[in-house]
């Protein structure tokens, strides 16, 4: 079995001998889109409608996006692939020197409206069936072998929390409201968020997010009231399809792994694990306890390429400064005691040794990370290409 990442021990806020990190593994092969693990979410959370409103060139992906009253997302995902003409096109005005456009998208632009809908937006559904929806099928019936087939245009995703081992949320809380458990989980203790905000801009992903009512921050807690009873949470347990695995975390990175060979020895060469399995050092936010199965690179699906905590980021090449300063200021000192016995040039050249010392450290860092971006750049290119031939 592959060796996975875990929280620092001394992160654990609740102690229980026997407990296991815990986790989601989600195949987004599988997912069929019908979001039973949002409503299940908020039946169990208590958590609020986000509206269910149908309007011309709407969407049935009325959530948008995760958020205080939102802890899963189901994000579709639209394979728009240019045609020929589209291609000819392009390649005829780049070559005039002319930019491209961004063309008319009216489900994004009516999902970013957010004043409701109005009458002409409202479809009329009896007409609809009426007319078999436009697609040339019997009135009152609907092209099933059309439907399906354009299925292959889209992918689903069920987002969630990714529960990091780097949790950026945790390291900016200044009152300890995010705490980790015995399960490895991060769960948000509303009783105790002052609604300072600072776990929002920290979450590399875009989870955290602050209730418009009172201004604590709100997320998914991985059902953590269920798994102390031994419960299945409750989207996993919603999940028709199994899209949304959970179990114990080392067993779910298996399942996994074996998962994306089985596709692959099939041909879906462009299948790979996000946030799970990686090498060493090459982790996501140190390795996500809620990873997933993807067949397109992640920015298709709103995921970064590369995400951690803004503080574990940026603590190294911190560290390195204030200690390179640190011997800086300790030669400066050295060479002011010591000047009448060894004269300028010895302490000064201590002090300049001791400031290259550390400018050499943090060269390093950042070129480390310079080359991981890179490398991670370069697995999602491939990953498109993959998908791209696939799909061909």
């Amino acid at each position: 079995m592959t060796a996975v990442s875990h929280a620092a021990p001394s992160e654990i806020s609740v102690r229980r001998p026997e407990a296991e990190r815990m986790g989601f593994f989600t195949d987004t092969t599988v997912c069929i889109g019908c979001k039973a693990c949002e409503v299940a979410c908020k039946q169990w959370n208590d958590l609020p409608a986000d509206g269910s409103q149908f309007r011309r060139g709407g969407s049935y992906d009325h959530t948008g996006e995760l958020g205080a009253s939102t802890w899963r997302h189901v994000r579709f995902v639209e394979l728009l692939e240019p045609s020929p003409v589209q291609r000819a096109e392009a390649a005829a005005a780049l070559a005039r020197g002319e930019g491209g456009a961004v063309p008319h998208i009216p489900a994004a632009a009516l999902a970013d409206a957010g004043g409701g809908v109005t009458d002409d937006e409202l479809p009329d559904l009896v007409a609809l069936a009426q007319d078999g929806a436009g697609n040339g099928a019997a009135a009152g019936t609907v092209d099933v072998a059309a439907a399906v087939a354009d299925m292959s245009r889209w992918v689903f995703m069920s987002d969630v929390c990714k529960h990091c081992t780097n949790a950026g949320c945790m390291d900016a809380c200044p009152t300890g409201a995010l705490i980790r458990t015995e399960f490895e989980t991060v769960v948000l203790q509303q009783d105790v968020c002052n609604g300072c905000g600072y776990c929002v801009p920290s979450c590399p992903f875009g989870v955290v997010d602050r209730d418009h009512r009172d201004g604590r921050a709100a997320k998914c807690t991985l059902c953590y009231d269920r798994l102390q009873d031994g419960l299945e949470p409750a989207c996993a347990k919603a999940c028709p399809t199994d899209s949304i695995q959970f179990g114990a975390y080392d067993e779910l990175v298996d399942v996994a792994q074996r998962r994306v060979a089985a596709l692959q020895d099939r041909g879906l060469d462009g299948a790979y694990l996000y946030g799970a399995g990686d090498a060493p050092g090459e982790e996501i936010a140190g390795g996500l306890g809620a990873f997933f199965l993807l067949t397109e690179p992640p920015e298709r699906y709103g995921l970064p390429a590369e995400a951690d905590s803004p503080i574990q980021e940026n603590v190294v090449p911190a560290t390195v400064a204030a200690v390179g300063a640190g011997l800086a200021a300790a030669a400066a000192v050295a060479l002011a005691f010591r000047a009448p016995q060894r004269g300028p040039v010895a302490g000064g050249a201590l002090t300049v040794a001791a400031v290259a010392a550390g400018a050499l450290e943090v060269v390093r860092d950042v070129r480390d990370g310079q080359r991981r971006r890179q490398r991670r750049r370069e697995a999602g290119r491939r990953a498109s290409e993959r998908s791209s031939k696939d799909r061909a």
